[in-house]
């Protein structure tokens, strides 16, 4: 079993064209998961070839980032490209503040570097837009932690295309990380496009629906008093019985390709170029080589039309009005920062 390699962004990073999305192991889909589980998960991607790990200090919160740490022991740090986030600075468990000024942006660094337990880390995002910190304010910490050698790349999560242009002038993007699959396409107007436009990479989270194109609608079955999506619109009664239709249409479809759909769903995402470096997160081997499956499913123009088609029947919004996404990350100008 291989993956491909990649070229992510214009600045000289490669990763396995399909990563690793670590969230699900520490929190937001039920209880952790067992440590020894999903260290034995993560060596047994690295050897099938996902090379691209991402993680962030705020899941857990810290908790996932020493999980990766532990992982990476004994000589696997060398053979990953290791992604991990800032900005989302939690106060208590209801209440979360967004931080990006420089002197924060260090600070979360340095604490990544140390729980990580690594020399420098390859990829790092500004999970969430500070909206009152100008982007170049925060960028600027960033280039200085490049020039130390501190981090090889810098990205941005659930960004907007001006913010995107912005942050790029003062030092390159690397990557963008936004939602992007068969069921949250609203990303391609302006972002995907701009992107492109500044030889950026795109590294879509949940590209399989957040487990609806794996499970189907009875994956709502499954859900935890604590997991995430009982709260997301798409999972609302009212939506699923609508998006139950589109699961089931998907599967018929997969079936014809000798498929499952969440393969299906996932090809759809790998075939939107090859600068898309999708991090689909499980907590399963058996799910993890599915995935790894998906990169051998060939779509026609026919199959790809087939399926946008089918995806613009899904019903519900991405999120609540209370968590913030790229529509929500345009930052003041930088004439405006009386900041250090």
């Amino acid at each position: 079993m291989g993956v491909k390699r990649i070229k992510l962004g214009s600045q000289g990073l490669e990763v396995s064209a399909q990563g690793l999305g670590c969230m699900g192991m520490s929190q937001s889909y039920g209880l952790p998961k067992p440590e020894d589980e999903m260290i034995e998960l993560i060596h047994h991607a690295i050897d099938s070839g996902i090379t691209h790990l991402d993680t962030s200090d705020a899941y857990g919160p810290h908790t996932n980032e020493i999980l990766i740490g532990k992982a990476l022991k004994g000589g696997w740090r060398e053979k990953v490209q290791l992604a991990t986030k800032f900005g989302i600075k939690r106060i208590a468990t209801e209440n979360v503040e967004i931080c990006g000024d420089p002197a924060y942006v260090r600070a979360a660094c340095e604490a990544s570097l140390k729980r990580l337990d690594v020399d420098y880390i390859d990829l790092y995002y500004v999970h969430r837009i500070d909206t009152h910190v100008p982007i170049e304010v925060t960028m600027g910490e960033l280039k200085k932690l490049v020039e130390g050698g501190k981090i090889k790349y810098i990205g941005l999560s659930e960004a907007c295309a001006s913010t995107i242009r912005r942050a790029h002038a003062v030092h390159p993007i690397t990557a963008v990380q936004i939602e992007w699959s068969l069921w949250c396409r609203d990303v391609e107007e302006e972002i995907i496009p701009t992107c492109r436009e500044l030889g950026i990479g795109i590294v879509p989270f949940s590209p399989l629906g957040r487990g609806f194109f794996s499970v189907g609608p009875n994956v709502i079955e499954n859900f935890t008093e604590n997991d995430i999506r009982k709260i997301l619109p798409k999972f609302q009664p009212k939506n699923m019985e609508q998006n139950k239709l589109v699961f089931e249409r998907v599967n018929e479809m997969a079936t014809k390709k000798g498929c499952t759909p969440s393969q299906l769903a996932l090809a759809w995402v790998h075939h939107q170029g090859d600068d898309v470096s999708p991090i689909p997160g499980t907590t399963k081997i058996k799910n993890l080589n599915e995935n790894v499956g998906a990169l051998s499913v060939t779509l026609t123009s026919e199959d790809m039309a087939e399926l946008e088609s089918l995806a613009s029947m899904v019903k519900g919004d991405r999120y609540g009005p209370a968590l913030r996404t790229w529509k929500d990350s345009e930052t003041p100008p930088l004439s405006s920062w009386k900041g250090e």
